[in-house]
């Protein structure tokens, strides 16, 4: 942080002055103009790998279960999972590299190992078996060329340690919740709703691209609310976060339409499970590629567990989708703050891997517990967690103020 004091939270992080007009920055037109033309550039690529993992997040489990039909739900959180795990082993050793070598090296080599895991990710149908294990490799690589290198080792300096971990914590809740949240819709809708996997794709990348633009607009209106205070915007941001995952939880006596691979009719009288009557149903729209529809009759849980109603998994997206941007950008904030003017290059590496661990274990919960134990068990779990996180914050919330304010003795 270029200075300390109540003004300092108005300054803008890359600074919109022109070329020279600060007395402490002595920069050029011309490295001014480079400067900003590395960081469109930046924001292109960005914005192009997020696009690239937006279309291939939706995709991977109707693609998975075609092209190997012994992959089942809890199979796709290890598939996903596999992602953040090349990224959490490739960052260090990028950033390794990037200290003795040029930066273009370990960035270019990167971008050649994303090309080439994407492309064996779509001809991971071809082989006669074991698909579903050469797409779990595929999206392993796809994560180990997917690294934001460091290049700065700093000794720690005083810093409030404990704030450090908590923040640490708190950020990996953030990521580990919506990284469930996304693995977990495609097989939801499917299993809710009957739809295909074709319709699951287009329906759930519409419902995907809606929450980006959504997030676009809470990363705008963050800025016109900051001064109520970065741990009261992340607060009120795991608040919103919880009463999505509680108007998840299913209730009332609907339930979904069973896939019965077995039965050779459309549709068979109405069966009584306990006290619960059940229609045994197969989609009439079921043929050879797209499989039959439905919530699968192996999932014990799919006959006694009502259905979630599409408009409760809508107002769920929403709050999610306001909750998650307003944690992440805040976390990311408080985090900087808390370290202040010391060099953060090794604090961020561990932000790095706290936000990759939880793409990890995620996904893998999430596909666990659904598959077992179903949307009840798995949705009440993610309520308790994000309430216990809430209650972190709360016991630590005096302790996550800015460097300057710490030391400085400056009111927020």
């Amino acid at each position: 942080m270029a200075s300390f004091g109540v003004g300092a939270e108005q300054e803008p992080l890359l600074g919109d002055h022109t070329p020279g007009s600060r007395g402490d920055i002595i920069e050029t037109e011309e490295h001014y103009k480079s400067r900003w033309r590395s960081i469109r550039i930046l924001y292109f690529t960005m914005f192009l790998s997020s696009v690239g993992f937006s279309i291939v997040i939706m995709s991977i489990w109707p693609y998975l279960q075609k092209i190997d039909q012994t992959a089942d739900a809890s199979f796709l959180g290890w598939v996903i999972a596999t992602f953040s795990l090349g990224q959490m082993a490739a960052s260090p050793l990028f950033g390794l590299w990037s200290n003795y070598r040029p930066r273009k090296e370990p960035l270019i080599v990167s971008i050649f190992i994303s090309v080439a895991a994407n492309c064996l990710y779509a001809y991971v149908h071809l082989p006669p078996s074991h698909n579903k294990y050469y797409m779990l490799v595929a999206r392993g690589l796809v994560g180990f060329g997917a690294v934001s290198t460091d290049e700065v080792q700093v000794p720690q300096g005083n810093i409030d340690q404990v704030a450090v971990v908590a923040t640490n914590v708190l950020f990996f809740v953030v990521l580990f919740i919506f990284a469930l949240f996304e693995t977990i819709v495609t097989p939801l809708t499917m299993d809710m709703y009957a739809w295909t996997r074709e319709q699951a794709v287009l329906y759930d990348g519409i419902i995907l691209a809606a929450l980006g633009v959504e997030a676009v607009i809470i990363f705008m209106g963050i800025k016109l609310v900051s001064k109520i205070g970065e741990r009261a915007i992340l607060l009120g941001g795991l608040i919103v976060v919880w009463v999505g995952f509680f108007i998840l939880l299913p209730w009332g006596n609907q339930f979904p339409k069973i896939q019965w691979e077995d039965l050779h009719n459309n549709s068979i009288p109405n069966t009584t499970f306990g006290e619960i009557i059940i229609t045994l149903w197969k989609s009439p729209r079921e043929d050879h590629n797209e499989g039959p529809t439905g919530c699968p009759f192996e999932q014990a849980w799919c006959l006694y567990t009502p259905m979630i109603h599409l408009a409760q998994f809508l107002i769920a997206a929403v709050l999610v989708g306001i909750g998650y941007p307003s944690c992440n950008v805040m976390s990311y904030t408080l985090y900087s703050k808390i370290l202040g003017p010391k060099p953060q290059g090794v604090y961020m590496g561990w932000l790095t891997a706290s936000g990759s661990a939880a793409r990890i274990l995620g996904p893998v919960f999430i596909s666990q517990v659904y598959t077992a134990w179903g949307p009840r068990w798995a949705f009440s779990l993610v309520c308790g967690l994000v309430l216990l996180t809430i209650t972190l914050l709360g016991v630590v919330y005096k302790r996550l103020i800015a460097f300057s304010v710490r030391h400085g003795g400056i009111q927020e």
